[in-house]
């Protein structure tokens, strides 16, 4: 079994700064791309930021510039550092990551999700 299990986020003010980590643990034999999405009341789930195995990025086009997500893969870690946070990034976040539990067997595993309130 493979268990995601992201910080918690927060409360912070129009134009602040927060840093969420993500860390996959268990039966892992490798990991591939991780991301981050989010999903805000009466909205669907969006992709965030997505990084590879090779270190490559993507942004959704609303965060960047804004947010840069990066992985500590001998801890099996992904981070997105958020800054000049703006209230319509207020949602609740949640961490993805394609893992490798034995050689050629790829599954997608999904964090618990945690809120992150931008107010004005």
């Amino acid at each position: 079994q493979v268990q995601l299990v992201e910080s918690e986020g927060g409360l912070v003010q129009a134009g602040g700064s927060l840093r969420l980590s993500c860390a996959a643990s268990g039966s892992i034999f490798s990991i591939n791309t991780m991301g981050w999405y989010r999903q805000a009341p009466g909205k669907q789930r969006e992709l965030v930021a997505r990084i590879t195995s090779g270190r490559t990025t993507n942004y959704a086009d609303s965060v960047k510039g804004r947010f840069t997500i990066s992985r500590d893969s001998a801890k099996n870690t992904v981070y997105l550092q958020m800054n000049s946070l703006k209230p319509e990034d207020t949602a609740v976040y949640y961490c993805n990551a394609e893992v490798e539990t034995t050689p050629r067997y790829v599954r997608l595993y999904w964090g618990q999700g945690t809120q992150v309130t931008v107010s004005s």
